[in-house]
């Protein structure tokens, strides 16, 4: 049996390792969701925060992975640092983190990208790349002397682990998977053959 806090610190330790070695962002997951048809969709986001509540990436509530997460409810994680020859998925349900949250990680983005999410109706068509970069000088120049606010649809969502599944390489694929799953108050834990 395990703790929810040392399933997240062995993640959090085989993440350090990975932001020492791994040539790319570190923090780059797959995000897989499913639309109203059930039809799978996945595509790369960044991890900013992680802790026992969950796992925590932003985008805009409208985009299509916006309306998938509000829509099912439900997502999964895949982390894979080739480096390390290390893997970790995560499924479990989803919610919006509060408006506190949200605003103060929005400050804390460059102003260049605060002002790309007032000007992209991101996985919405776009006519052309003129239509894009006329956004972006006309939400420019709305702030260019203020602080930029978090636009109302843009915020965040926390994945609240209902699965965790680690995986080592090993030779001869014969590698370690092992599994936490939730048993009343902690999580009992499994190995899986390869």
């Amino acid at each position: 049996m395990a703790e929810i806090n040392e399933i997240i610190a062995r993640f959090n330790g085989w993440l350090a390792e990975a932001e020492k070695g791994e040539p790319n962002d570190a923090t780059a997951m797959s995000l897989a969701t499913v639309d109203g048809d059930g039809m799978p969709n996945v595509r790369m986001v960044l991890l900013k925060a992680v802790d026992a509540q969950g796992f925590v990436f932003y985008t805009n509530l409208e985009s299509a992975k916006g309306t998938e997460l509000q829509g099912a409810g439900k997502a999964a994680l895949c982390f894979h640092w080739k480096s390390l020859r290390r893997q970790v998925r995560v499924q479990g349900a989803i919610e919006v983190v509060n408006d506190g949250e949200a605003d103060e990680y929005f400050a804390s983005r460059a102003k260049d990208s605060q002002i790309g999410a007032w000007a992209s109706q991101q996985s919405r068509p776009l006519p052309d790349r003129f239509a894009l970069e006329k956004a972006v000088a006309v939400y420019a120049a709305k702030y260019a002397l203020s602080t930029v606010p978090r636009p109302a649809y843009w915020s965040g969502f926390r994945l609240i682990p209902q699965r965790f599944e680690f995986w080592q390489d090993k030779p001869f694929r014969l590698h370690d998977r092992e599994v936490y799953l939730p048993d009343g108050d902690s999580w009992r834990t499994e190995k899986l053959f390869p």
